[in-house]
């Protein structure tokens, strides 16, 4: 990542400009990556859907633990609210462990994860708050990671 600007970074990590929504952007990002996994999953279907979802994780993590840290940087605060790229990796993780047949409801399923994920993110149970405290990008996307695992596990045990 250290190839790109420090512009791309940034405009990568407040997922093109969604990061800078008012109020509450990570909920912005978060909707914003539930919109298009939706999207996803109603074009290619579930099975693939997970895949891709799976590959977006990877990329968006890679991305953002590389990336972050310029954002942090520019915005001149160790975590900025308008770095959404982790939000993005949590609601695609959490809908990527859901078992198949609630990803043959796109919409029931994005909204789910959306709204647990959100929870989670805001309340910041453990290992939620542990994951923060890891140093640079890593503490950046981690925490999103643990909230989207613990969404997803829940959405799991409830309607799975």
């Amino acid at each position: 990542m250290s190839t790109l600007s420090a512009g791309w970074q940034v405009a990568l990590c407040t997922w093109f400009g969604a990061g800078r929504l008012r109020p509450a952007p990570g909920t912005w990002g978060s909707l914003v990556a539930a919109l298009m996994a939706a999207g996803v999953l109603v074009i290619a279907g579930a099975d693939l859907g997970r895949v891709l979802l799976v590959a977006g994780v990877i990329g968006t993590v890679i991305a953002g633990t590389l990336a972050a840290p310029a954002a942090a940087r520019h915005f001149g605060v160790e975590d900025p609210p308008q770095v959404v790229i982790d939000e993005v990796a949590g609601v695609w993780l959490a809908l990527a462990v859901l078992p198949g047949h609630l990803l043959a409801a796109p919409l029931l399923a994005a909204g789910a994860a959306f709204a647990l994920f959100r929870v989670f993110d805001i309340a910041k149970p453990w290992p939620v708050t542990w994951c923060e405290r890891l140093p640079g990008g890593w503490g950046i996307m981690c925490d999103d990671l643990a909230a989207g695992l613990l969404a997803g596990g829940l959405a799991t045990a409830v309607f799975g």
